[in-house]
């Protein structure tokens, strides 16, 4: 019996520098999906890659003065170097460079061309240069580029466009036939409602203003665009060409699920299926627009100095601790953060306290309790309520990974790792050792927990798959115990276990962020001395931040951090808001109650350590490793700060 097909991709990395690791999130969430599909039986096919033309990669191979090739050869293996360091299982990793890519472009807009859905003609509208796409006046938001908020320029000039318009019908209805397309769903209400409604119009699919890039066969001072080149990796990568396509192609499509950032979910929502349509081929299951992963409460930015990067993040602290952080930390609809003190603080919680505890001495313990097999036996009434909490568990892990909700998946496995830990303080193995009467119990006690922990390995698999090797090798048991078919209770008939290992050590995030601060010091060593201020902001666009007076009526501390104050606010709406900020190394609940404070009021909510915060507090920073919060005492809530 053949398995059943799995097709996943990613959005491909643009290279034009090396990728952060925000822009790391995609592959590997596409990657613990990928592990997932595999271990239930899935024919898992993944692919992911990089976009490697436009006007930026050749303006910035002019600036260094080489070939755009020779500066796309150096930025893809650096981002397969990063994609690499995160212990990836891709498939295949397309450029689209790729000879066999290119012939195959070349065909579709052949093709598309012959049948009338492509057309020559002009274009005239405003033109935004970083993201090399042309806008009318009724898409800019503010007279800005939609997309990243940037100054437009009037631009003139011909092209061929691709007849979206033709097609708007279907899609919609497409959308309504298939109410799984879209997740989170939220995306489909914006795309219908900013792009759908107004009407599409017919899109620019070339350029002639630069050379870097797939020619159009027939008029090769055009260059083959982005929206054609780029997204027609997903099919071109499984061996799709119109005039003859490998059986793979036949075998993949369509893909089960095309995993993306929210930012490019129009791109792949409107302009991908209609060019899918156009050929003649059945649209993706699914595309999964996540949330961002930011610094704090920002996105990354090399302008803004708050980027880090996953493979430097992977030579401090290990890979399937990067691994296991953005998998945990990013909700399914809303954005995730990360900073050195938040990824050190889940670290310590989850992964070294309770996950890495409960292995070592449940491990340590079977070895110096038990020099014969440990095996299963008992009836009482908490061993089943252990054994219940992990077929809930395994239930919970499956919903929860099915709808790709990792984060939730992830919780679940340490609500059970925290369980076998209280189960260890309610049993007290090292009591029941101490008398011979109670060795039948003592080793039921050593059976649950090291089979709670067989169970917990395999769950992990898809988010740190080399801790959950490490597990088995310490329990010693048959490769057929750690697959999902033996995903339950007493399967294992004995346990001898082996010599017990750490997985993760304590981190002294004290020293490390003295590490840390000296390293960015010495990068700003290069910069000029003095205050550094960001880019200049026009007043119109300082007026999009709403600045308000808000007064702290309560104020606690965020169970799973150290640095983290929960602020209940009153900010002159009538309804309470909560905030979240890390500053309580320098305040404690206290000093805070009845203060008033400048509100950022309009922020993007974002979850913090599981509590969501829907705004930001304004606070300065005061000299080394001080902060001092703005504090405008007697003012009423809800007042404008201008």
């Amino acid at each position: 019996m053949s398995k059943p097909k799995f097709y996943i991709t990613t959005a491909i990395a643009y290279a034009s520098r090396k990728p952060h690791i925000g822009n790391a999130y995609d592959p590997v969430l596409a990657d613990s999906i990928a592990r997932y599909k595999r271990m239930r039986g899935f024919d898992v096919y993944f692919l992911t890659g990089s976009d490697e033309h436009g006007q930026k990669i050749q303006a910035a191979a002019e600036e260094s003065k080489i070939t755009p090739k020779e500066y796309v050869d150096s930025i893809s293996d650096e981002i397969k170097a990063v994609w690499n360091s995160l212990n990836l299982t891709y498939d295949r990793f397309i450029r689209t460079t790729d000879e066999d890519h290119e012939a195959s472009v070349k065909k579709i807009f052949e093709k598309l061309f012959e049948q009338g859905d492509i057309y020559k003609s002009e274009y005239e509208g405003k033109y935004c240069v970083p993201c090399e796409s042309f806008f009318t006046a009724s898409q800019l938001v503010d007279g800005k580029c939609p997309d990243c908020g940037r100054e437009v320029v009037d631009a003139k000039e011909e092209a061929y466009f691709l007849r979206l318009s033709k097609y708007q019908d279907r899609l919609l209805e497409y959308y309504e036939q298939n109410p799984d397309f879209f997740q989170p769903e939220s995306r489909k209400n914006e795309m219908i409602n900013n792009f759908l409604k107004p009407g599409l119009n017919d899109l620019c699919v070339t350029r002639s203003t630069f050379s870097w890039g797939v020619k159009v066969p027939f008029d090769p001072k055009h260059v083959i665009y982005v929206w054609i080149d780029a997204l027609s990796n997903y099919i071109t990568g499984i061996g799709y060409n119109p005039t003859g396509s490998k059986e793979s192609f036949k075998k993949y499509w369509p893909a089960d699920v095309h995993v993306i950032g929210k930012d490019i979910v129009r791109f792949h929502t409107i302009y991908w299926p209609i060019l899918l349509m156009a050929l003649d081929l059945p649209l993706p299951k699914q595309v999964l627009g996540h949330p961002w992963l930011l610094f704090g409460e920002e996105k990354m930015s090399k302008s803004k100095g708050n980027v880090l990067y996953a493979d430097e993040m992977v030579k401090k602290f290990g890979t399937d601790a990067v691994r296991y952080y953005m998998l945990s930390e990013i909700p399914f609809a809303q954005d995730g953060n990360i900073t050195y003190e938040s990824f050190m603080e889940l670290y310590n919680i989850d992964l070294a306290n309770n996950l890495g505890n409960l292995v070592n001495r449940s491990i340590s313990m079977a070895r110096k309790y038990f020099d014969t097999p440990i095996t299963c036996h008992s009836d009482t009434d908490i061993d089943k309520d252990l054994e219940n909490t992990i077929q809930q568990t395994i239930e919970k892990y499956t919903v929860a990974m099915d709808s790709y909700h990792t984060a939730d998946a992830a919780d679940a496995i340490m609500e059970l790792s925290r369980r076998c830990n209280k189960y260890i303080d309610e049993t007290t193995p090292w009591l029941l050792a101490k008398s011979e009467e109670d060795k039948s119990r003592l080793e039921a006690v050593m059976y649950h927990l090291l089979d709670s922990i067989r169970v917990l390995a395999i769950l992990l698999k898809p988010f740190t798959p080399d801790t959950s090797e490490a597990i088995f090798k310490q329990l010693q048991i048959e490769d057929s115990f750690t697959k999902w078919d033996s995903l339950s209770f007493g399967k294992v008939a004995s346990y001898t276990v082996g010599t017990p290992e750490p997985l993760f050590a304590r981190l002294d995030t004290e020293s490390i962020m003295k590490e840390v601060m000296e390293e960015r010091a010495k990068a700003a060593e290069a910069k000029p001395e003095g205050v550094s201020f960001l880019e200049e902001i026009s007043i119109d666009e300082f007026a999009k931040v709403d600045l308000r007076v808000a007064k702290i009526e309560d104020c606690v501390p965020v169970k799973k951090s150290k640095k983290l104050l929960q602020l209940t606010l009153n900010d002159g709406s009538g309804k309470q808001r909560t905030v979240c900020s890390g500053i309580s190394p320098w305040y404690s609940p206290e000093d805070l109650i009845g203060k008033s404070i400048i509100l950022v009021a309009n922020l993007k909510p974002a979850t913090l350590c599981g509590v969501e915060s829907q705004g930001m507090i304004l606070a300065a920073d005061a000299g080394e490793n001080d902060v001092k919060v703005v504090f405008v005492d007697g003012i009423e809530p809800g007042s404008k700060v201008r």
